[in-house]
């Protein structure tokens, strides 16, 4: 027998953003954001739960609290509209479009019903029965108290810093011609607005709306209830045998479910002096019939406990009930389904009960306003402390608002996130500068991930400065067609420090870093210098470029001042009769001969090529030839740091990069020290940022320039898969000043990786505040592009001889690949 609706719905009608139902139940609603999963510690969860059970016991007598948890299974949906996106943005939207993953939304009900409603059951239900006008209704008292009481507790929930609710409105709750609203939405099991879709509700042989077959499982027997129950519970996939990780007690009926479903979370407020007394009553009733039975005799004890507990450390006593209601489109899946909610309850320690002859009233009681009509033959008496243990407390990954970032993925389904780990963390106060750390031993992605992030920040209009050792970056270099710096016996690496870009000026900072490189190249690390020969280098240096204004013809570079120092300086020095005691000019040439055209070095500074750095964007200095040789290498990282900080100071407003892999350690034996320290303690006031990546652990702790300067001025420190270091990981959690929760989260990386798909996690945290694991997940076209494999970086090179460039051969590898598969 069909019946309309319209004719049963139990609301009356919505007013002043207030839910009035037929039987004089009001009701006020939220939309809830919760912390996002994975990312609180054992005292996060405590602190939570404490601010629910304040929050609580603010409320009236009379009240229901309704949490209703909708998860929807969603796929994400690629942009393609972007005209200008790069190569590799795009490949990255082909990859991930309709990603599936479990989308979150979590709203709160509070409804506060008349004095003299009577209690719902199973028989009695306004889905059941006409509706009954309470006989006395007085919202002009009743409502400014319940809206008093209700923003009492929504202050006490976002003091606890870990949510916060926003009040829906009328316009959010009703429909309208355009847009479906949440009355309606909860009626077809859908949060998509479209209104253009009606859906048959139907009970018999079992809940289906539309072509949604529901099924119901609750938990309402005390039976069916856990041993134990806390804010948290040991999450074991992600757990080891050093480390403990903690999620929701709850989480596996929410977020850890993949499956479409809604988790209901009723309390009922009710009188609790009655409550009391109707226990007591109870209680005495079984005492007189606890010698006939021993179920009678537990049962007494049992009550007796309940109530010392109650009286004796004031707890208060209410009704709960927590259900799920799931749903597939394809009836063949329920079995599955049902496997997983069988699971998911297991890992309580509860069972679930299958709602079949009850499901109608249980699906009807969770329309938004009508919780009080919840049958209450199918709640259980507890404490609102154990209670609120059931009440899921996390949410999904969210992705960023800001518009600067890079695309990391979602821990548990990948989907697509924009992770800002700069600008945002700045503007919130929970960074001061933009630095990185990175820390990942062989194998674990270090330099993939480095390729990512570099990448991303890349084309997002960043100037970037590599220093690099093993050729990681060369694949993205050509691809973006950088300069790459590389040392080989047939193109040897090559500058020209003296050359100064049409429109420039040789300021004061130009001339310290070339009488820094004239110095490097005359003394030894142990030899230091004089002041009289600082002033010759200066009055050298000025002299110059004074005569490079006049000589339009002379080519800026070391031959041409060489000749400069042995001409017309050196007359210069005898006409002052500078004595060989202050600067000794023939054993300055001397020395610095071999970099003299003709001599050993005569092509590390006198390049005619790639002069103009400043305006280049992507740089890579790859020093793997060279990071042992005595001569070149000093003189090569003096010139790089030059180069950035030149780009440091002159380009405004304007983003710029240095990642310094694992050449850091060579730059900080050679006297470089005092570089990296000035680079770290300075790049943030231009708008700029420095990363360092090490791999070992002993190299953090061996080398006081990382301990004391790069980890001190690196608020965001980045982790890779540290599985190896396990039994030594106390060390650098305290060189890094890491927390238990952040050591939980660092050992769990790569713990639990989804074997269906190509990814490996990373660990980020920003300041100490907020700390999550990600995945890298990429396209195929992106993961050629970054690949450290020999074998795949030489076939990559290969296709891009054959057809032209990088990305032409990155293309045909692909197209190849996806032939062969």
């Amino acid at each position: 027998m069909e019946r309309l609706l319209e004719q049963h719905f139990p609301i009356l009608s919505i007013e002043q953003d207030v839910i009035l139902s037929k039987m004089g139940d009001i009701t006020l609603a939220y939309e809830v954001r919760l912390p996002e999963i994975f990312t609180l510690s054992n005292r996060d969860y405590d602190t939570l739960h404490q601010h629910w059970i304040k929050a609580i016991k603010v409320l009236p007598k009379n009240t229901v609290l309704h949490k209703q948890d909708w998860f929807v299974e969603k796929t994400y949906q690629a942009e393609f509209s972007h005209v200008q996106q790069s190569f590799l943005s795009q490949s990255s939207e082909r990859f991930f479009h309709e990603r599936p993953f479990l989308d979150h939304t979590c709203f709160l009900y509070l409804t506060l019903k008349p004095k003299n409603r009577k209690p719902a059951s199973s028989m009695f239900s306004t889905l059941l029965r006409s509706h009954i006008i309470p006989e006395e209704l007085q919202l002009n008292q009743s409502l400014p108290n319940f809206q008093d009481a209700c923003g009492q507790l929504e202050r006490i929930l976002i003091d606890s810093g870990f949510m916060s609710l926003k009040r829906l409105t009328e316009k959010e709750l009703l429909s309208s011609s355009s847009r479906a609203g949440l009355l309606e939405n909860y009626c077809r099991l859908s949060l998509d607005s479209d209104p253009r879709f009606i859906h048959d509700i139907q009970f018999k042989p079992s809940l289906q709306i539309g072509n949604k077959h529901a099924r119901i499982f609750s938990l309402s027997d005390p039976e069916d209830l856990p041993q134990l129950c806390g804010s948290r519970i040991n999450y074991d996939k992600y757990s080891t045998d050093h480390s403990k990780f903690s999620v929701g007690f709850a989480a596996a009926l929410g977020q850890l479910l993949p499956c479409n479903h809604l988790y209901n979370q009723y309390l009922f407020l009710g009188d609790s002096q009655q409550t009391l007394k109707t226990l007591e009553a109870k209680r005495l009733r079984l005492q007189s019939l606890a010698n006939y039975s021993r179920e009678n005799a537990i049962s007494r004890d049992s009550t007796n406990a309940f109530l010392n507990e109650a009286i004796s450390q004031q707890r208060l006593p209410v009704k709960a009930h927590f259900n799920l209601l799931v749903w597939t489109e394809a009836p063949t899946q329920l079995p599955e389904i049902k496997k997983l909610v069988g699971s998911a309850f297991t890992q309580l320690d509860a069972t679930a009960k299958e709602e079949s002859v009850g499901a109608p009233q249980i699906f009807w009681a969770g329309i938004p306003g009508n919780s009080a009509d919840f049958p209450m033959n199918e709640t259980f008496d507890t404490f609102v402390e154990q209670a609120t243990c059931f009440f899921h407390q996390e949410t999904g990954y969210q992705s960023s608002i800001s518009p600067f970032g890079i695309r990391l993925g979602d821990r548990l389904t990948g989907k697509p996130l924009q992770v800002d780990l700069s600008d945002e963390p700045v503007k919130r106060g929970i960074i001061t500068n933009r630095n990185k750390f990175i820390l990942g031993p062989s194998g674990s992605g270090k330099s993939f991930f480095t390729n990512h992030l570099v990448r991303s920040y890349y084309e997002q209009g960043t100037h970037v400065v590599l220093v690099d050792v093993g050729h990681s970056y060369k694949g993205l270099c050509e691809l973006v067609q950088g300069y790459y710096f590389t040392y080989d016996e047939q193109h040897p690496i090559c500058f020209n420090p003296f050359y100064i870009p049409t429109g420039e000026q040789l300021d004061t900072e130009k001339k310290e870093s070339i009488k820094t490189l004239l110095l490097a190249l005359w003394k030894k690390d142990h030899e230091s210098f004089k002041r009289s020969e600082y002033v010759a280098l200066s009055n050298a240096l000025k002299g110059y470029y004074e005569k490079l204004k006049t000589s339009p013809s002379l080519f800026p570079g070391f031959n041409s001042f060489y000749e400069y120092l042995q001409e017309d300086f050196y007359q210069d020095l005898e006409t002052d009769q500078v004595k060989e005691k202050d600067f000794d000019i023939s054993n300055f040439l001397y020395v610095l001969r071999p970099y003299y055209q003709g001599g050993e070095f005569d092509y590390l500074l006198n390049a005619k090529e790639n002069l103009d750095l400043l305006q280049e964007r992507f740089i890579v200095f790859e020093l793997d030839n060279i990071k042992d040789h005595p001569i070149l290498f000093p003189v090569v990282t003096i010139i790089i740091m030059e180069v950035f900080i030149h780009k440091m100071r002159k380009l405004k407003g304007i983003r710029k990069l240095i990642l310094i892999e694992e050449a850091w350690k060579a730059i900080a034996k050679e006297g470089m020290a005092e570089y990296i320290k000035y680079l770290f303690k300075t790049v943030r006031k231009f708008y700029g940022e420095a990363i360092v990546v090490t791999q070992e652990v002993d190299d953090i702790i061996s080398s006081p320039i990382v301990k004391q300067t790069i980890i001190n001025n690196s608020d965001c420190k980045i982790l890779l898969d540290q599985s190896k270091y396990q039994n030594k990981f106390h060390q650098i959690q305290e060189l890094l000043g890491l927390t238990a929760k952040e050591k939980a989260l660092v050992l769990s990386v790569n713990q639990a990786n989804d074997p269906k798909r190509r990814y490996k996690e990373v660990f980020i945290s920003l300041g100490g505040m907020q700390s999550k694991v990600y995945r890298t997940e990429v396209s195929k076209e992106e993961y050629l592009a970054y690949t450290t494999e020999e074998r795949e970086k030489i076939k990559v090179m290969e296709y891009a001889a054959r057809f032209g460039s990088v990305q032409k051969g990155i293309q045909a590898l692909c197209s190849e690949t996806e032939e062969q598969n």
